[in-house]
């Protein structure tokens, strides 16, 4: 009875609560999953730190829930703190948390806004939208297509017509999207 294996602390699991939208039993079962992508490099007990245990983007850009999104590389660049898209479980952890049903407009609103930014200038220029649309779409549009959408999101959203989304543009065009927030979660 005496030899329970736990993975965390209390104190790091009282953190993680405060920290993201899930429960005890939630942090637990996505650590669990979490391990289950690296169990060679992952340890069972994460009560001396999980900043120095990372699983490699290699590995998590097959994940189930992930290999088929157009913006994988992206999402784990963003929410890796170094920017490599390897992850810590903390990294996971935000990552899950961002993506989940139950978080805030805004939260889900600035992480899209930094995913789309594929040149990381905290703007969305044309090259940007250029690059989402044509990660959305594949080889269905040409590039006069896609030259037409991009123009028209800047018409319609380039409020102060310097031919880029600032982020509060952006978020302006995601208010007024009732879509967004139920398409942008992933279920882990």
């Amino acid at each position: 009875m005496g030899n329970k294996v736990t993975t965390f602390t209390e104190e790091q699991l009282e953190a993680y609560q405060d920290c993201t939208l899930f429960t005890r039993k939630e942090i637990l079962r996505l650590f669990k999953r979490y391990r289950e992508l690296a169990p060679e490099t992952v340890p069972l007990d994460m009560k001396n730190g999980t900043k120095k245990v990372k699983v490699p983007y290699s590995i998590i850009e097959k994940m189930v829930e992930l290999k088929e999104n157009p913006f994988c590389k992206n999402i784990c660049e963003v929410f890796s703190e170094d920017g490599s898209g390897d992850m810590t479980f903390d990294d996971f952890l935000d990552m899950c948390s961002v993506f989940c049903e139950a978080a805030p407009r805004d939260i889900k609103a600035a992480y899209a806004f930094k995913i789309y930014d594929f040149d990381h200038d905290n703007y969305l220029s044309k090259s940007d939208l250029e690059r989402a649309l044509t990660s959305l779409t594949g080889d269905g549009l040409t590039q006069d297509e896609i030259n037409f959408v991009v123009s028209k999101v800047l018409e319609e959203a380039d409020l102060d017509d310097d031919g880029m989304l600032s982020y509060i543009e952006f978020e302006h065009v995601i208010s007024r999207s009732p879509d967004f927030i139920s398409t942008f979660h992933i279920r882990f």
